[in-house]
């Protein structure tokens, strides 16, 4: 059983942007629960979750949006 950390903050999309320019791995944003979820794993195999707040549809990815809005 994995170890997973959930971290709520003002902009889990920034982070991401953030991460990637750093070529930290991470999966691509998506929206559940109302909230863009970043999620990332340690080099120790713990699961980092980076929630933030949106009004974005549930399920949607980033690219999705990026293109729906673009």
């Amino acid at each position: 059983m994995g170890v997973s950390i959930c971290f709520q903050c003002a902009d889990a999309v920034a982070l991401y942007r953030e991460f990637m320019a750093r070529r930290v791995p991470c999966k691509e944003p998506f929206v559940g629960n109302h909230m863009w979820v970043v999620i990332v794993s340690d080099p120790d195999g713990f699961k980092l979750d980076f929630e933030s707040p949106t009004d974005v549809p549930e399920e949607t990815t980033l690219s999705e949006w990026e293109l729906s809005t673009g």
